[in-house]
C-alpha cells in the first residue's frame, strides 16, 4: 500500500512542478520574472526526481535497503539542487519588486550557498551509507536554513510594502516547507514516521510554484 500511495504521490508532484515549469518558460513573453520561476520549477522538479524515482523504484521492489547507494546519490543531488532553487527565488524576488543596490544582499545568499553546497561535498555525509551521521545532516542544513530564512523576510516585507495580493502568501509556502522539513532531518531515523512530514513540505513547494505560474496567466489575461 505505500509503495502505491507513495509512487502516485510522487508521480503527480513531479509531473506538476515540471509541467507548471516548462509552461512558464515557454509562455513567459519576454517576462524575465516568469522565465526564472519556470527554471526554479523545472529545477526543484528535475533535482527531486534523481531521490525520488531511485525510491520509488524500490519501494515497487526488493525494498530501500537495496537501493542505498542510488537513494544517496539522489539525496546529494537534491540538496545542490534545492540551494540552487533558493538562489533562483531570491533573483524571483529581485525582479518582481524592481529591487535595485543591495549587493550585500546577493553576496551573503551566494555565500551561504556556496557554504552549502561544500558541505554536501564532505566525504563525512557518508551520503551512500545505512548509517549517515546526523550532525552532518545539521551542518549542511544550517546554511540552507538561513537561505530559506532570508528569502521569507524578503517577500514578507516586500509583499506587504508592495500590497503584493498574487505573492502575499509566496513567504508562508517556504515557512511551511521548512517548518515540515526539520524534524525529518533531525528525527527521521529514529522516528520513522516523522518522514511523512515530506508530503506536507512537498505541498508546500507545489504551492510555491503555483503562485508564479497562476500570477503569470492572471498577468496576461
Amino acid at each position: 500500500m505505500q509503495a502505491i500511495m507513495e509512487t502516485g504521490f510522487d508521480i503527480i508532484y513531479l509531473a506538476t512542478v515540471i509541467t507548471l515549469g516548462i509552461l512558464m518558460i515557454k509562455g513567459n513573453r519576454g517576462n524575465r520574472q516568469y522565465l526564472l520561476f519556470g527554471i526554479m520549477a523545472v529545477t526543484l522538479g528535475l533535482g527531486d526526481s534523481f531521490h525520488l524515482v531511485p525510491r520509488a523504484i524500490a519501494l515497487c521492489t526488493t525494498g530501500l535497503q537495496d537501493y542505498t547507494v542510488a537513494l544517496g546519490i539522489g539525496k546529494w543531488i537534491t540538496s545542490i539542487t534545492m540551494t540552487i532553487f533558493y538562489v533562483i527565488l531570491y533573483y524571483v524576488w529581485r525582479l518582481r519588486y524592481h529591487v535595485e543596490g543591495r549587493n550585500e544582499l546577493t553576496i551573503v545568499m551566494y555565500i551561504l550557498a556556496a557554504l552549502r553546497i561544500a558541505l554536501c561535498m564532505f566525504p563525512q555525509n557518508a551520503w551512500t551509507s545505512v548509517n549517515a551521521p546526523l550532525s552532518w545532516g545539521i551542518y549542511r542544513n544550517i546554511p540552507f536554513a538561513l537561505m530559506g530564512l532570508m528569502v521569507i523576510i524578503l517577500f514578507y516585507q516586500s509583499s506587504r510594502q508592495k500590497q503584493d495580493k498574487a505573492f502575499y502568501n509566496m513567504w508562508l509556502t517556504i515557512v511551511l516547507s521548512f517548518a515540515f522539513y526539520i524534524p525529518v532531518v533531525l528525527f527521521a531515523d529514529t522516528i520513522p514516521m516523522v518522514g511523512m512530514l515530506m508530503i506536507p513540505k512537498t505541498c508546500a513547494y507545489v504551492w510555491t510554484v503555483w503562485l508564479g505560474y497562476s500570477d503569470m496567466k492572471k498577468v496576461q489575461r
